[in-house]
C-alpha cells in the first residue's frame, strides 16, 4: 500500500503570515480606537472612523475565510453565494443609512422645536 506524504512546511508558512496579519490588523483596529491621533474627523464617532474600521475587519473576515476555512479552493459555486450574501448585506446597509436620513421627524422633536405649535398638545 503506498503512503500518500504531504508537506506541510508550506501550509503552515501560509498560516504563520496569516496569523500575524490578523495581529496586526488586530493591533491596527485596537490603536484606531484608543489614540485620539489617529482619530479621523472631530472627536467622537464619525462616519470616517466607522469606514476605516469596517475595511479592517473586512479585511480580518476575509483572511480567516479564505485561508483558514479554505474558501481559497473552492468551486465557483460558493464564490456565487458569497457574492450574493455580500451584496445583500451592502442593500441591508444601504436600507439602514436611508432610514438613517429620513426627513420626518419624531413627534418629541417637533414638539421641543416649535414650542408645541404643530401639534395637538400646544398650551392654550
Amino acid at each position: 500500500m503506498a503512503e500518500a506524504t504531504h508537506d506541510y512546511s508550506k501550509t503552515k508558512k501560509t498560516y504563520a503570515k496569516v496569523g500575524i496579519a490578523l495581529g496586526v490588523f488586530t493591533c491596527i483596529t485596537v490603536a484606531l480606537g484608543l489614540f485620539p491621533p489617529l482619530d479621523v474627523g472631530p472627536p467622537g464617532p464619525t462616519p470616517g472612523d466607522f469606514v476605516i474600521g469596517l475595511a479592517v475587519a473586512t479585511t480580518k473576515a476575509s483572511l480567516v475565510a479564505l485561508i483558514f476555512m479554505h474558501l481559497n479552493h473552492e468551486r465557483g459555486l460558493i464564490y456565487k453565494l458569497l457574492l450574493f450574501t455580500c451584496l445583500f448585506a451592502f442593500g441591508l446597509l444601504v436600507l439602514t443609512i436611508f432610514a438613517d436620513m429620513d426627513p420626518i421627524v419624531e413627534q418629541y422633536d417637533t414638539f421641543e422645536s416649535t414650542g408645541g405649535w404643530l401639534t395637538n398638545d400646544r398650551p392654550r
